[in-house]
């Protein structure tokens, strides 16, 4: 565990950020940088000692920030709707945004700069694991290649300014708040379809909000020059074909799933590197799906399944 630092986390009211800054303001300073649309975000924060900066990372100057900062968790992006619309929107936030974050804090104090890329950078390699040195790819269209550009120039300042870095390639991350597992889940629960890609099983490593706090403070100490870039995700590889049945049978509801080549292609990590670096996950995956449904639907009597 990080302790006695001062930390700056961007994106920080979002399901990756928010509970790794509630987890480090335990134990730090811990700045939480968000545009704070939700005036109930800004709360949210500070109820657990994060203080609140609220800038939005396309437009803002960083000149302001705080000088002391040691270490920073970079999560802050266009994503989705907002990148798929408009690629230099895009490119301004999840690649231009970080150089210039990265220029604010050279020859400072910083001991770990990371950057959160995306599992959907990589091309598709058919069925099996993605290593870290497989090709790019336009999985998610603008939004990957926002964050291949965006990793190219945080290689670029990590040598030019020698600030340690760490890029970490998330893979459906998931939890009582969101993921890719939660809309699933959800989908199945009010009988609507789960497109998966054509090409099956649709395998994934799905890793649970306990283990991305846990392996999310990890690769921030774990930063170093050159910068370290490493799959980050669940240890277990299991089927969204097998999770949602599982999810199925704890509420009660067969899934309807059908299979079209306009999905999304599955994004399956090779975790070698992970494991020797950062370490492996502990929440069974089984027992992950259970606490995500318990808390989306509480009021709900699930079904014990095996």
């Amino acid at each position: 565990m990080i302790k006695g630092e001062t930390i700056l986390i961007t994106g920080a009211a979002g399901r990756v950020a928010f509970p790794i800054a509630r987890e480090l303001a335990k134990y730090n300073r811990v700045y939480g940088m968000a545009r704070f649309r939700n005036p109930a975000d800004r709360e949210k924060l500070a109820a657990h000692g994060v203080i609140p900066v609220q800038k939005d990372l396309g437009k803002a100057s960083f000149d302001d920030l705080p000088g002391d900062v040691t270490y920073i968790f970079h999560a802050g992006a266009a994503i989705s709707k907002e990148a798929a619309l408009d690629w230099q929107w895009a490119f301004e936030v999840n690649a231009h945004a970080t150089g210039r974050l990265m220029s604010r804090y050279k020859g400072g104090r910083l001991k770990g700069f990371l950057y959160c890329s995306t599992g959907s950078q990589y091309d598709y390699q058919g069925q099996r694991p993605l290593k870290e040195s497989d090709r790019p790819g336009l999985h998610n269209h603008n939004y990957s290649l926002s964050k291949i550009a965006g990793e190219a120039v945080v290689n670029f300042a990590c040598n030019e300014f020698k600030m340690p870095a760490t890029i970490i390639r998330i893979f459906s991350t998931y939890g009582p708040t969101g993921g890719a597992p939660y809309d699933r889940m959800k989908a199945i629960v009010e009988g609507r379809e789960v497109a998966l890609y054509k090409e099956r099983p649709n395998n994934y490593n799905p890793i649970f909000e306990d283990d991305y706090v846990n392996l999310g403070i990890k690769a921030m100490e774990a930063a170093h020059v050159p910068a370290l870039t490493v799959n980050w995700s669940g240890s277990e590889t299991v089927s969204a074909e097998d999770y949602c049945e599982y999810i199925g049978k704890l509420v009660g509801k067969k899934p309807k799933i059908v299979y079209n080549d306009t999905a999304y292609w599955p994004i399956w990590p090779d975790t070698t590197l992970m494991h020797q670096v950062l370490g492996r996950t502990k929440v069974n995956w089984k027992d992950g799906f259970k606490r995500m449904v318990r808390a989306a639907y509480p009021d709900m009597q699930l079904n014990e399944a095996d």
